[in-house]
This record gives structure tokens, C-alpha cells and sequence, in this order.
């Protein structure tokens, strides 16, 4: 769609299907009953003890509100959601609650958890939310990358590091003066182990001290995190690497029963060894290239798409010529290309209203340019940034990405509700990035208790030490949902990252019948 200011409905809600419009048509009666039955205590005036049929038919209804409520099971599904609630069960009973944790903390607990085993095992649907340079898993980075010929390492002044590829030895830069042959810097090393794990700990904000320690407050915690996403650059935008990064990127998801991908990409200059650099047309045909010779070596893998994102610290002209090249990626490669975002953390950057006349150049040539912006993703109430959440809606966002202050908002909420505008939500990056502490207590569980349309997706999972979908999955089914989320709350979320997805109808059909058959498979191998 194309991005305008604008309050008219862009994007409907995905339509009800055979049963599921069955069940929304049950639980419309549902509802005349239970007002029917409130109504007939309030005009009779009798104070007397509540009737236990208003009470169940009240959470009844509660229940059919959440996010997949409406979901008739068939007999194996219903097995199986039997076993997940007795597994949820002793879960919420156990002397620690990983939802309760850091997930620094709680990481092996969710490894040894037998829900989150399920998880793995569960098609997921599509991957929505997530970042190009922190997707695959820092141990390959170390041990595949960093032991390629060429590869130079150097020390910065504020204690990252910095990594580059070239055929001769590198000039110094203003950060960095010395920098060193890897090669030969693990041939003086009597314990290339510990330099490998020390090289693995300035790429990921995954640490085995106190996180809240490590990490006590927003400012310090984001300036790590993007130390360790410039100390990445040097190495993943190496050409032959690129390649092999974003192979690995989808293999990771495809190896977490993910289908289907929506990456977040900068689109950076690549270079080769010679110092030579690609522009982001080379950069997005590579991705293309890729994906489908990932998709023909995994069929069941449908493809992936491209988000081209921006920091949100550039300035308006900066802004405008990126938003112009926007536009011509989108004419000349339709297939891979999904849209444009702005990233970076918000509570620093400029808002999406600065850039106004910017993000306006699109629906001022009757061109298409979809938007998935970042809004949102903060905790500061009232300042411009938490504008963000209104402006996203007022350019015609096709989701938003985190939407953490949402329930804060409560015309963007209703906005997002009737404009079936999902909310990409990342609930592991968020308790790391210091928003929510105990999962809870994030505002996504508010949303989904009244089935508003979301995602879950996992941002950044090597920057966090996780990977795939399957951890955001767990705190999302265990810690938003309570006991009282089930298996048709996992069915929906996963239906939702294809419905909400930037496929096209006739493409989200496609995949849902590829899903449907993977999710018969696996109820049927998981029931009994």
C-alpha cells in the first residue's frame, strides 16, 4: 500500500474461514445471552447471589476474546492442548518461573523446559521481525569467519572492536590504530579459546554475570548493543561472507520449523578484498539470489522478503534521498523487497513526524512504498518520540514494529484494531532492552487477552543468545498468556505471521496450505 496521511482503512483484518466464522457467529449469541441474563438481574433489582450461569457464560466469553479463542480444535488438537495445560501447569508451579526472569537467567531453565521442546518442533509460519546483522549465531561468526585469510581485528578506544577483510594490512582509523593479522594473533595466543570467547562476548549482549548488573540502565545497555552491531559490520559486510551470513540467517530460522522470513536490512556498501565496494542494488539482488537458492535446496521453505531500513539519526536530506532510492529498489525488485522502516532506538532518534516531508514523497507520486515502522518502542510517556505510535498509523504503516507503549495509546490502539495494523511484538528483545521486566507484565499480554492482531518475532536473537522464534514463542504462550492461552493462541499467532505478512493474498493461501499441512503433521506426531 502506498504511504499517505491518512486515517482510512489500509489493511483489513484476515477473513474468517469456514469454522472460525462458524465459532464467531457462537460466540455473537454467546454475547446475547450473557447481556440477556444481566439485563434480566438489573431490571429485576433482586441483589442476590450472582447466578453461576452468568459467571460461566462471562468467562466463557473472556476466553473466546483471547488471541485464537475463536479456534475449533479437531479431537488431536484438543489432545494436545491437554498435555500443553498439564505442562503449563507444572511449569507455573515450579520453585523458578522463567517468565519471571531475565531471559539471561532463565535461558537453560527454557532450554530444559518441555514446552518450549514442543515449540521447537511447532511451525511457526513466518518470521516478521528481524534485524540483518544479528540473526545467526556469534560461535559461527568466530569459528567460520574470523578464521578466514585476511581477516584484521583491532582494539577501539571506548574497548570494542572493529574487523576487516583486505589483501594488504589496513590504514588506521581515527578509532583504532593498530590492527592485527588474526592468523597471526592466534598463532602468539597460548589459548585461542579464551580469545575466541572474548571476540564472541563484543558481539552479543549475552553475558553470564548479573545482567542487571552488567546492564543498569536503557543508556548503557543500547550503547553495548550497538558497539556490538559496528564491531559485526566490519565482518558481515565482507562480500563472500554476506553470502554465507544470510545462507546461514535462513537456515537457522528453517532449522526453528520457520517458513518464511521478513528481514530488516540496511542494505550497506559490501566490499571485496581489493577495498571495492557494491551499491544496494548489488546488495539486494544478493539477497534475492540467495533466497532462492535457499528455497530450491528446501522446498518447504517459502522465501523471504526485505525490509530497507534507515537510521533514524540522518537528517531530512539524508531522509529524502534514501526514500528516493527506496522507491526505485521497490520498481526494480518487487519480489524481494517488502518496504521501508527507520531504525534505531527511538528515545535518541527523531521522530517519524521530522521526517514528514520525506516519508510523504511516495503517495505524492502515486507510488506504492509500504511502511513497517518501529514505533513505539519506548517506555517514555509522553515525550515526541511516543508520538511515533499515532504517526506510524497517519503514514499508512502495514504493521508496527515493537508497539511496546501501545496500550498507553488508546486511538492508535483502536486504529490498529479496526485497521487489522499488526503489532510485530518482540518480547525477549524488550525485557533485555530494559522495557518490561517480568513477561507478565508486558503490555502485549493486555493485547492478546482481547485478540488484538500481533506477531511474535524475535528482533535480534543472536545479539540476546537465543536464536529462531521458538524463545520469543515460549515467554509469549507461558508468560503473556497464563494458563489460560492454549493451543489455538499458538495456531493464530502462527496463521497471523502469514496473514499480516507482505505476501500477497494468492502467496499467503499458498503458504498456509504448505503450514497446514506441516501443523497436521505435527499435531498428529506430538497428540499421544
Amino acid at each position: 500500500m502506498g504511504a499517505g496521511l491518512s486515517l482510512t482503512k489500509t489493511q483489513g483484518q484476515p477473513e474468517a474461514h469456514g469454522s472460525e466464522k462458524t465459532m464467531a457467529a457462537q460466540l455473537q449469541r454467546l454475547h446475547v445471552v450473557v447481556v440477556h441474563l444481566l439485563l434480566l438481574d438489573y431490571l429485576s433489582g433482586v441483589h442476590s447471589m450472582p447466578d453461576p450461569r452468568q459467571r460461566e457464560a462471562l468467562i466463557q466469553l473472556e476466553v473466546s476474546m483471547q488471541t485464537g479463542g475463536q479456534m475449533v480444535l479437531t479431537d488431536a488438537e484438543q489432545q494436545l492442548d491437554s498435555l500443553l495445560f498439564k505442562m503449563k501447569q507444572r511449569e507455573m508451579q515450579g520453585a523458578a518461573f522463567p517468565p519471571a526472569m531475565h531471559f539471561f537467567k532463565a535461558r537453560q531453565l527454557i532450554r530444559n523446559s518441555p514446552i518450549f521442546s514442543l515449540l521447537q518442533k511447532m511451525p511457526k509460519g513466518g518470521a516478521l521481525h528481524v534485524h540483518d546483522f544479528s540473526v545467526v549465531d556469534v560461535e559461527w561468526l568466530v569459528k567460520n569467519v574470523t578464521y578466514r585469510p585476511h581477516c584484521y581485528m583491532c582494539f577501539t578506544k571506548d574497548q570494542s572492536i572493529r574487523f576487516i577483510f583486505s589483501s594488504q594490512w589496513p590504514k588506521p582509523l581515527p578509532i583504532c590504530s593498530s590492527w592485527f593479522l588474526l592468523e597471526d594473533l592466534r598463532a602468539k595466543t597460548t589459548n585461542t579459546t579464551e580469545l575466541d570467547n572474548s571476540i564472541m562476548g563484543n558481539l552479543t549482549l549475552f553475558t553470564d554475570q548479573d545482567p542487571e548488573t552488567a546492564y543498569p540502565s536503557q543508556d548503557v545497555v543500547w550503547d553495548v548493543f550497538e558497539q556490538s552491531f559496528l564491531a559485526l559490520m566490519g565482518l558481515v559486510t565482507y562480500a563472500p561472507v554476506f553470502r554465507d551470513y544470510y545462507h546461514q540467517s535462513l537456515a537457522q530460522f528453517y532449522m526453528d520449523n520457520v517458513m518464511y522470513l521478513e528481514l530488516r536490512a540496511l542494505l550497506p556498501e559490501v566490499y571485496e578484498l581489493d577495498g571495492s565496494t557494491h551499491d544496494r542494488a548489488w546488495t539486494l539482488k544478493t539477497y534475492e539470489e540467495v533466497t532462492r537458492e535457499f528455497t530450491a535446496e528446501h522446498p518447504d521453505f517459502y522465501g523471504a522478503k526485505i525490509i530497507f531500513t534507515i537510521h533514524r539519526g540522518v537528517n531530512v536530506s539524508t531522509m529524502t534521498g534514501v526514500v528516493e532510492e527506496a522507491m526505485k529498489l521497490q520498481r526494480n525488485f518487487p519480489d524481494i523487497m517488502a518496504g521501508f522502516d527507520l531504525v534505531g532506538r527511538e528515545d535518541r532518534g527523531k521522530p517519524l513526524w521530522y521526517f514528514r516531508d520525506a516519508l510523504s514523497i511516495p503517495v505524492e507520486r502515486g507510488v506504492t512504498l509500504p511502511f513497517f515502522f518501529h514505533a513505539g518502542e519506548t517506555d517514555r510517556e509522553g515525550t515526541e518520540v511516543d508520538q511515533n505510535l499515532l504517526d506510524a498509523l497517519l503514514f499508512n504503516t502495514s504493521r508496527i514494529g515493537h508497539g511496546f507503549a501501545l496500550t498507553r495509546h488508546p486511538v492508535a490502539k483502536e486504529l490498529s484494531q479496526k485497521r487489522g495494523v499488526a503489532i510485530e511484538v518482540c518480547p525477549i528483545s524488550n525485557q533485555v532492552m530494559m522495557l518490561v521486566n517480568d513477561m507478565r507484565n508486558h503490555p502485549a499480554a493486555a493485547l492478546m487477552s482481547e485478540n488484538h492482531p500481533l506477531v511474535i518475532s524475535s528482533d535480534d536473537p543472536a545479539m540476546f543468545g537465543a536464536s529462531g522464534l521458538s524463545y520469543d514463542f515460549y515467554e509469549a504462550f507461558v508468560g503473556f498468556g497464563g494458563l489460560r492461552s492454549n493451543l489455538g493462541s499458538l495456531k493464530q499467532l502462527a496463521i497471523n505471521s502469514i496473514r499480516y505478512s507482505s505476501l500477497t493474498p494468492k502467496q499467503q493461501e499458498k503458504v498456509l496450505a504448505m503450514w497446514q499441512i506441516r501443523w497436521n503433521k505435527f499435531v498428529s506426531e506430538n497428540a499421544f
